[in-house]
């Protein structure tokens, strides 16, 4: 294999791509207008897809809006993008919780509905 991403199906891959810009710190990669691709400094390999769900690219039979995902991102302090996620007004599931596995984890929803798993270790 030589590489592996996923692609959200957005109405607008700009106002999700920059949702994902501000929260987590990633960068635009690529910007084609109807696909847009983000990277992060920390992990280079990394690579994070926007594609417009009506672009010729996208059959009809698989644009609908997401369900039944949860996309994970594991960074060193949630507690702050927990801080960020309420500066952007993003809609938050549930505030940063201690899970029982060693973690505090935030849920939120992106742009497009796209529930978003944000963790960090939990603090000793």
């Amino acid at each position: 294999m030589q590489r592996s991403f996923t692609n959200i199906l957005c109405d607008s891959p700009h106002v999700t791509a920059s949702f994902y810009e501000q929260l987590l710190g990633m960068k635009r990669h690529a910007d084609f207008g109807w696909f847009i691709i983000l990277t992060h400094e920390d992990i280079p390999s990394l690579e994070f897809g926007f594609l417009d769900r009506f672009h010729e690219t996208v059959p009809n039979e698989v644009s609908a809006k997401p369900t039944g995902v949860i996309v994970t991102f594991v960074v060193e302090d949630v507690v702050k993008c927990y801080e960020t996620a309420q500066e952007m007004q993003a809609d938050i599931i549930q505030p940063p919780t201690d899970m029982f596995y060693g973690q505090r984890r935030m849920l939120i929803r992106d742009p497009e509905g796209t529930v978003i798993d944000v963790s960090s270790l939990t603090p000793e």
